[in-house]
């Protein structure tokens, strides 16, 4: 079965190759990694940490979400995946993405979620004794508010162009007195405490958190992309490793397939169906590009089960 997984994706190269292309057409990024375990991979351990990486971008309203296997979690990773890339990139705080402060090419964002969960963090560990007047209380606060803005654009179902526009006119001031606060607190609190780590880590983050304010696309997050990789993460409790990288990079080339499909609203099974019966009869780029799934409608799937006769 292994062997089939790696033949099918061998096959959808052309399409796959399509979909790299048209995930930087877009005006974002967003990118994150989880860890695999490769069994039989040259002169590595089979308990050796591996990387899935993952991308989600293109067109706003046609989204492509990428896996790429990586035997390890360096910068040049995600070089080689962003290269030819001008736009917006969005990530978590690993270190590994800092060179992208200085890509002439990339904006940086950041990840307002991690800010959060570093605060949350700090609140639970104080428990009981926390105050909500002077401890992480406070930064939940302003990242709440942040978020009801967020919310309730949703809600009104605005366009891009007004979404900066309440931000400007609503967040920005959020953030000016949120940034106060983080500085004064800064000098208050023990810096290796979980309260100080996170006053810290936020202030390491105040630029990249902004960009989100200026760019209608964007969430204050990098959920998009967590979100793109939870289906890999579920999936590795099952099978829990892969044999070699090949069987690796196979599997991340199908993922590709199946929550780029999800992404536009198509059936996976039945894209993946479509997919293998035309692909063999594919013979020049247009052939291919029909086969993308922000070329297709839940309609163009309905071909029928000629095993079943259905």
């Amino acid at each position: 079965m292994g062997n089939w997984a790696i033949k099918a994706a061998t096959a959808c190269g052309p399409v796959l190759a399509l979909l790299h292309t048209e995930i930087r057409s877009g005006p974002l990024i967003n990118i994150d990694e989880t860890t695999v375990q490769v069994l039989d991979e040259p002169n590595r351990s089979p308990t050796t940490k591996s990387y899935m990486w993952v991308c989600r971008g293109g067109p706003p309203d046609k989204p492509v979400i990428i896996y790429r296997y990586a035997p390890s979690r360096s910068s040049t990773v995600a070089q080689a995946l962003l290269q030819g890339y001008k736009g917006v990139v969005q990530t978590d705080g690993y270190v590994g993405y800092d060179y992208l402060d200085h890509h002439p090419d990339v904006l940086h964002g950041g990840c307002l979620a991690h800010v959060r969960r570093k605060f949350d963090e700090a609140k639970k560990a104080r428990g009981k004794t926390a105050t909500k007047t002077g401890g992480a209380d406070v930064a939940l606060h302003y990242i709440g508010a942040l978020y009801r803005i967020e919310s309730e654009a949703k809600k009104a179902e605005l366009s891009a162009e007004e979404l900066v526009k309440i931000r400007q006119e609503k967040a920005r001031k959020i953030f000016a007195e949120f940034y106060a606060w983080l500085a004064k607190k800064k000098t208050q609190v023990v810096p290796k405490s979980l309260l100080g780590k996170a006053v810290n880590y936020a202030l390491s983050q105040w630029a990249r958190l902004l960009v989100y304010l200026d760019h209608g696309s964007m969430t204050p997050d990098n959920n998009r992309a967590e979100n793109a990789i939870r289906p890999f993460v579920l999936g590795r409790k099952n099978w829990l490793f892969a044999g070699t990288p090949e069987g690796a990079q196979a599997s991340g080339d199908l993922f590709s397939l199946i929550e780029t499909a999800k992404a536009n609203g198509l059936e996976p099974y039945k894209y993946l169906r479509y997919l293998f019966e035309k692909i063999p009869c594919a013979t020049s780029e247009d052939d291919y590009r029909a086969l993308l799934p922000s070329q297709l409608k839940p309609a163009d799937l309905d071909i029928g089960d000629r095993v079943t006769g259905v």
